[in-house]
């Protein structure tokens, strides 16, 4: 697969270098903190023109530089479900979300606090692709990420290994700015358009709400992601 942009190529050279395969710069393309990192990595750098550039990966923003790396490697969810304690992550479980921009902006959003870790299932659900890649501007190299068959029973196992399963609703949950949360969690979102499915509701301990006290709109679940991710953070560290 392709990343493309500097911030996404400077993240995976400084995290991950043996992934690449190789880069591709436009004639032009200056960088010296770039060019100071794959100088000692060996990594073959081939300069072409824009329009060369543009073949080789079809998309806006590419800044000068494309490289070809491993396709993206998800972590094992038991892998993460049974590390040491104070180790544990606080689980992001995505329901049916289809938008890659959202799921590239949650992962960001997951590795900028850190101390998370994200599950989407295998059907139904949008793919750690390129475009959610550059969307994420190298966050994918923080946060893991787990694909797994069934969401449910993932969320029934996490139940079982002592975490608590939290979900959030547009309104009738508890305001999150007043409860108190219980740790280890996972957060349930759901979709914008349906919400979290009743499979999933009927397992969770709590439901909270964004309290809105201006225009009756809602946020888009990328946002939602954002402000709760603080909340968890903070109360995580008290």
């Amino acid at each position: 697969m392709y990343l493309y942009g500097k911030n996404s190529v400077k993240e995976r050279l400084k995290t991950h270098p043996e992934s690449i395969h190789k880069i591709y710069v436009q004639e032009n393309f200056r960088d010296p903190e770039i060019n100071g990192i794959i100088g000692p990595l060996k990594i073959p750098v081939t300069k072409v023109s824009e329009q060369d550039l543009l073949r080789i990966k079809r998309a806006d923003r590419l800044q000068g530089i494309v490289a070809e790396v491993d396709k993206f490697r998800y972590t094992p969810f038991d892998e993460l479900l049974h590390l040491p304690e104070k180790e544990r992550p606080s689980f992001i479980l995505l329901d049916s979300l289809n938008d890659p921009h959202n799921l590239g902006t949650i992962m960001r959003t997951a590795a900028c606090f850190s101390g998370f870790a994200i599950v989407i299932p295998e059907h139904g659900s949008c793919e750690v692709n390129e475009t959610v890649i550059h969307v994420a501007s190298g966050g994918e190299n923080y946060v893991p990420v787990s694909l797994v068959t069934n969401l449910t029973a993932t969320l029934i196992e996490a139940k079982k290994a002592g975490y608590w399963a939290a979900g959030t609703v547009i309104e009738s949950g508890e305001d999150i700015n007043k409860v108190s949360l219980p740790f280890p969690l996972c957060l349930v979102l759901g979709s914008e358009g349906t919400g979290i499915r009743y499979g999933l509701q009927k397992h969770l301990d709590l439901k909270i709400t964004l309290p809105m006290r201006g225009a009756q709109l809602s946020f888009n679940v990328a946002m939602a992601c954002a402000i709760f991710a603080y909340e968890i953070t903070k109360q995580r560290g008290k």
